[in-house]
């Protein structure tokens, strides 16, 4: 796993969108979503190199439709980050 960005958005509606901007603009690659509130709250995760997933989320925060609610780059995530996103991409996989 390289660098991991996250965005969290008030609806799934609004993720889907952000996710499709950050695929878009840059050579990021999906890796899990958590939903909360019942989908009111939504996290996306990408991977890929820094400098990529830094734009990724930059352009999601400009472009999406829905405010971001928080939002960070992860340039060397440390172990104990990795096996956590692990975890939940793991769930998908499941399904």
């Amino acid at each position: 796993m390289k660098s991991l960005g996250f965005i969290e958005v008030s609806s799934v509606t609004g993720a889907v969108d952000a996710l499709d901007i950050m695929c878009k603009t840059a050579d990021v690659e999906f890796v899990t979503w958590e939903r909360k509130l019942g989908g009111r709250l939504v996290t996306i995760v990408v991977t890929g190199n820094v400098s990529a997933v830094t734009q990724a989320v930059e352009a999601a925060l400009e472009k999406g439709k829905v405010k971001p609610c928080s939002h960070a780059v992860i340039a060397n995530p440390h172990e104990e980050t990795k096996r956590i996103v692990e975890i939940s991409a793991s769930r998908l996989k499941k399904v």
